[in-house]
C-alpha cells in the first residue's frame, strides 16, 4: 500500500494533481480569447497622467496626437464603415446648419 498524507491522497497522485492545476492556470494565460481584467488604479493614475501631459502641451501639438488616433482607427475600418461614418457626419453637419440638434 502506497505512502498517504494527512489529507488521504497517496504523493504521487498529490504531484499529478497539482502538476495538472499548474498545466490549466498556464493554459488559460496562453488563451488570447480570454479577457484579461485591467488594474482600475493602473487606469486612473494613467488617464491623470494623460491629462497632466495634455495640459503641457500645446494646441498644435494635442492636434498632432490626436490626428494620429484620427488616422490609427480610419485604417482599421472597412471602406463601408468608413462610408457611414462619413455619411453620419455629413447628416450631423445639415442639421446643425439647419438650426437643428
Amino acid at each position: 500500500m502506497g505512502i498517504t498524507t494527512p489529507s488521504g491522497m497517496a504523493g504521487k497522485e498529490k504531484a499529478v494533481r497539482s502538476h495538472f492545476s499548474l498545466d490549466v492556470l498556464s493554459a488559460k494565460q496562453d488563451n488570447p480569447r480570454m479577457a484579461k481584467k485591467k488594474n482600475q488604479n493602473a487606469q486612473a493614475l494613467g488617464s491623470l497622467g494623460g491629462r497632466a501631459r495634455a495640459e503641457n502641451l500645446s494646441d498644435a501639438e494635442v492636434t498632432k496626437i490626436a490626428s494620429k488616433g484620427g488616422k490609427a482607427r480610419a485604417a482599421k475600418l472597412s471602406a463601408a464603415e468608413r462610408s457611414r461614418i462619413a455619411k453620419r457626419a455629413v447628416a450631423a453637419r445639415e442639421r446643425k446648419r439647419k438650426g437643428g440638434k
